[in-house]
């Protein structure tokens, strides 16, 4: 059961919250209220903009000591973009709550860290740092979307569990490092502009767009880093211009007009797939990931239409692709997709059962 790690935990909790809020019911039986998000104004009063997936306090009882949602992917070697061996965490192992005396992570910060762009802390032995963690820390968001996380020796601890790494490898933040992903989609159509259904299940096809990354060769949403002091809404719409339409190339005309249709496209209802922590080959025991992923979908497909895609930034390739339990995604990317097909009642996997539209 182990090895199914965190990615399957995901799924299922995700799934059962779903549900839960799909069909109008709180625990207890009690009418749920709409959520307010932050940085978002008043809660949404929209159906389906006010559904919320799965805040995921469940991930974190690999810090409890439960081995069933140890995470996977935080514990790979060698990290990303280097040749360093994380020290070698076994799945019992991984909660804090755990004794482990000879527990012996190796230390690693990026060079590229290191140096201080403006988008990473100093070190923590820097004397004029004095980070405020489980708070707004001026413009730097220092709280997690998990609750609070424990601080040891000044270093804030990840709350999923032990990594084999400390410092802050290639992250720029110590603690949350915050991003948001923007999953665009639509329905796949014919020549003919008719939904395509899949044969075995009898479901529509979802495609979503996605960006193959420079930095691992993988495919992923087109998301990134939350700015500081920049909301969640406008990460979402920024990154999809970088990485999805090369906005950062475009002439002043050619930027305007892109802006009017990606304001249509994310000013409509959405649906908050998952927020909180996430299983990152990047992240370490003092830093890592967290992310709100958020699904907008063109229905219609009139507005994505009109809008050339074009990979930009961190993005290699960009298309448009058939959403399916075949597909393997950077990090936790398949998870969130996986709710999306669900929710649209989309095609996901060949052993569904067909007509049932969920």
């Amino acid at each position: 059961m182990a090895a199914r790690g965190l990615a399957q935990a995901l799924a299922t909790v995700c799934l059962s919250a779903s549900l839960s809020w799909v069909t109008g019911g709180a625990p207890g039986g009690r009418a749920s209220a709409p959520l307010q998000l932050p940085g978002r104004g008043p809660p949404y009063s929209s159906s389906f903009s006010s559904h919320l997936f799965h805040q995921s306090p469940v991930i974190m009882s690999a810090s409890n000591g439960a081995d069933e949602n140890s995470h996977n992917k935080a514990r790979t070697s060698p990290y990303p973009g280097s040749k360093v061996e994380r020290s070698q965490v076994p799945n019992e192992k991984v909660g804090w709550l755990v004794e482990w005396q000879e527990y012996n992570p190796v230390e690693y910060t990026a060079v590229s860290v290191l140096a201080g762009p403006m988008w990473a802390d100093p070190q923590i032995s820097e004397r004029n740092f004095s980070p405020k963690f489980n708070e707004k820390d001026g413009h730097v968001e220092r709280k997690s979307q998990n609750g609070l996380y424990e601080i040891e020796n000044g270093r804030p601890r990840n709350p999923a569990g032990r990594t084999g790494l400390i410092g802050r490898g290639l992250l720029g933040r110590w603690g949350p490092n915050h991003a948001a992903d923007p999953i665009i989609t639509r329905w796949k159509r014919d020549s003919s502009g008719n939904k395509v259904i899949h044969p075995h299940s009898g479901k529509n096809i979802l495609q979503f767009v996605a960006i193959k990354r420079k930095d691992c060769g993988e495919w992923a949403i087109p998301g990134g880093m939350v700015d500081p002091g920049e909301k969640i809404s406008a990460t979402l719409k920024r990154e999809f211009g970088e990485e999805a339409m090369n906005s950062l190339q475009k002439s002043s005309a050619e930027k305007q007009e892109m802006e009017e249709q990606l304001h249509k496209l994310f000013s409509q209802e959405h649906l908050v797939v998952y927020k909180g922590y996430v299983d990152d080959p990047r992240n370490t025991d003092n830093a890592w990931m967290e992310t709100e992923a958020v699904n907008y979908h063109d229905e219609t497909g009139e507005t994505m239409d009109n809008l050339a895609l074009e990979a930009g930034d961190d993005a290699g390739k960009v298309k448009w692709v058939d959403i399916s339990d075949k597909l393997k995604l950077y990090a936790s990317h398949s998870q969130f997709i996986k709710l999306v097909a669900e929710k649209r009642g989309a095609h996901w996997s060949e052993d569904s059962e067909p007509g049932c539209h969920g």
